[in-house]
């Protein structure tokens, strides 16, 4: 087994990417870093701007590369590639080091794609709830996981069962 497995929650809006990584962090001991984007944008007082996003993905490259950890799981609630796709969705463009794929440091070891198959929650920091904007954003995700070639599971149901759409992935990456 690796020392550190970097583990990325990659999804819509809304599909639960927070609840899934504090319960696998949780359930098999391991960190949970939390989406940096929610705490900035919500700290603002304004709306954010390109230059806000790009500090976003500045911070998720810092914390893919240096997550202060040494060895078991590091749950991403949301990394890179969410920050990718919300550069490209929103503006149109990306940083310089953002154009390329995404540097190997920061890559994953897996990513676990959720899938809005349950309705949306209103929240006033989320911009894409529509069922039919989430399906979309979900492909486009799919998109850039497979760009890495990198290993990733889709996930999907409700509490438990979405849980356990993770586990086997997880064992197998530990080698159980």
């Amino acid at each position: 087994m690796q020392s550190v497995l970097k583990i990325g929650l990659v999804g819509p809006e809304s599909t639960g990417k927070t609840t899934l990584g504090k319960a696998l962090a949780s359930r098999y001991g391991g960190r949970y870093v939390a989406e940096y984007a929610r705490e900035l944008v919500g700290s603002l007082g304004r709306p954010y701007t390109y230059e806000d996003v790009c500090r976003v993905a500045e911070v998720n490259r810092e914390e893919a590369r240096n997550h202060g950890c040494t060895e078991g799981f590091v749950f991403f609630d949301t990394e890179l590639i969410v920050t990718k796709v919300w550069l490209d969705e929103v503006y149109g463009r990306r940083p310089e080091w953002l154009t390329e794929p995404i540097p190997e440091a920061c890559r994953m070891d897996l990513y676990l794609l959720c899938r809005p198959d349950f309705p949306a929650e209103p929240d006033p920091l989320r911009e894409n709830t529509e069922q039919s904007a989430r399906e979309r954003l979900f492909e486009v995700y799919l998109r850039e996981i497979k760009s890495t070639g990198r290993p990733y599971a889709i996930v999907e149901g409700v509490g438990e069962a979405r849980l356990a759409c993770c586990d086997n992935r997880l064992k197998l990456l530990r080698n159980e």
